[in-house]
């Protein structure tokens, strides 16, 4: 039996510079929560004559609750438009370069935030930003697991939400020490600096080997594979999983065409992988697990924990903030193997069974003013987000169906995510504005016990199998 492909530089490289199009998604989600009150000319106003600085910009830009609400969920409608059209260009045109596409709209949207002088700019700063950031939730995770060795493509993967964890916590970062004055512009401009070195890194990637060989290009996909795995690693067993036909496939790969090329695997639309009962399933089973990411109430934390902990320790919410994001990157990041040593359906039933938990110890806190308790549920609540729900959803489209459909699959999911992350940040203020103080986490216990029955039902194990002919239990067929 051949040992498994090592991790090479090249490999770690390709993983850092991708993920960071998700680092830029979590970024985003945190960028707005500390400055909030600085943006909206609440505090840290210069006097009536000085309130321009030598880019003429102004110091601040009044806004009223309403009008901030639509600057902060423009960028979930961003997000949806992305995420619904960039499946079906990253199968067309190829992986890569659906994410060269996703970060010239990651760069520009931070540039238009950053040098806003009206609320309407402000606005389409984040909107662009949605767009590219909703690509990036689709076609990242889609090249990780496509370049990642079987036997670490749980680990791997796992670093899209790392990253975005980590975005999070160096936005929640930047926004406890410059939010002041102008400097709440750096902080908007900082994602545009990053969006800026990723698309410079992004000279140096490849196109992955499997969608290369998917559409016709069998040799290129060989010799990026070689490259990928290191020059010493014997290939043809992973070559081998790669579904192409024709007779000419194996002297394709490994020597000089001598007959017909193999047919082109005609890629699956948005609507091919819902009516085609080989595909439907595992769009519910994908759909349902990345509704269930946000649903369970991660962004209610992520977008509301200051005034979460307000309620019992207001001088001290910001900070703890920060130390809780600073929590979910460790553990996110500790928690990365779990998904090949116990497998993808366990990781996700312990995170959820937590995270109910821990809306339950949130509940019965913030209602009785326990301070402790609060404090723990909060901490719990990151941590097992981290172990299941925060990485393995990114993971499984890739697993479930063949290249030919994972965009349009993957498109479907995060729709259904950005969908549910709308409805969180729209709806949590107001639910917890008209219950009683605390009792709106009830409403995540239910919600976690529903998706735990979901994944009970409807999500197989994806761990260790070679193709969603194995994970399905069908018999392999070569695509026309």
């Amino acid at each position: 039996m051949a040992p498994p492909p090592r991790v090479t530089p090249f490999l770690i490289y390709l993983v850092f510079i991708i993920t960071l199009g998700p680092l830029l998604f979590g970024y985003h989600l945190g960028e707005l929560n500390a400055p909030q009150k600085v943006i909206t000319c609440k505090v840290n106003q210069l006097p009536t004559g000085s309130q321009y600085n030598i880019f003429d910009l102004p110091e601040c830009i009044p806004m009223s609750d309403g009008q901030w609400g639509l600057v902060q969920s423009i960028f979930t409608i961003g997000g949806l438009i992305g995420a619904l059209l960039s499946g079906s260009t990253a199968t067309k045109y190829g992986r890569l370069f659906a994410i060269k596409w996703l970060t010239f709209f990651l760069a520009i949207g931070p540039i238009a935030e950053a040098s806003a002088h009206e609320m309407w700019i402000l606005a389409l700063g984040r909107l662009l930003s949605g767009l590219g950031a909703g690509a990036a939730t689709v076609v990242c995770p889609i090249y990780i697991s496509e370049v990642a060795p079987k036997e670490k493509r749980g680990l791997f993967g796992a670093f899209t939400q790392v990253q975005i964890n980590l975005g999070i916590f160096f936005a929640q970062l930047l926004g406890y020490f410059l939010s002041t004055n102008t400097k709440w512009r750096w902080i908007l401009a900082t994602a545009g600096m990053v969006a800026g070195a990723t698309f410079i890194g992004l000279m140096l990637a490849p196109e992955t080997p499997q969608w290369l060989a998917a559409n016709n290009r069998p040799r290129m996909a060989r010799g990026i594979l070689q490259r990928i795995r290191g020059e010493e690693v014997n290939i043809r067993e992973e070559m081998d999983s790669w579904e192409l036909s024709g007779e000419a496939e194996e002297e394709s790969l490994l020597g000089p065409p001598k007959g017909p090329r193999p047919h082109k695997q005609h890629g699956k639309s948005f609507l091919d992988v819902i009516r085609c009962p080989r595909y439907r399933r595992a769009v519910i089973a994908v759909t349902g697990t990345m509704m269930a990411q946000q649903l369970c109430g991660i962004n209610a934390v992520v977008m509301y924990s200051v005034s979460i902990l307000g309620q019992v320790m207001a001088t001290q919410a910001a900070l703890i903030t920060v130390a809780v994001s600073a929590i979910n990157v460790l553990v996110t990041l500790l928690a990365s193997p779990l998904a090949d040593k116990i497998g993808r359906k366990p990781c996700l039933l312990l995170s959820i069974s937590g995270m109910g938990s821990a809306s339950a110890m949130l509940a019965v806190g913030l209602t009785q003013g326990f301070t402790v308790l609060t404090i723990i549920g909060l901490t719990l609540f990151v941590c097992s987000f981290g172990v299941g729900l925060g990485t393995v959803p990114f993971i499984l489209p890739s697993e479930l169906v063949g290249p030919e459909a994972v965009g349009a699959t993957s498109s479907w999911a995060l729709a259904g995510n950005w969908l549910s992350t709308f409805l969180v940040a729209q709806f949590f203020p107001l639910l917890n504005d008209i219950l009683p103080e605390g009792r709106v986490w009830w409403i995540f216990v239910a919600l976690a016990a529903f998706f735990g029955a979901f994944v009970v039902a409807f999500v197989p194990e994806s761990k260790g199998k070679a193709n969603p002919d194995e994970v399905w239990g069908r018999v392999a067929h070569s695509s026309a």
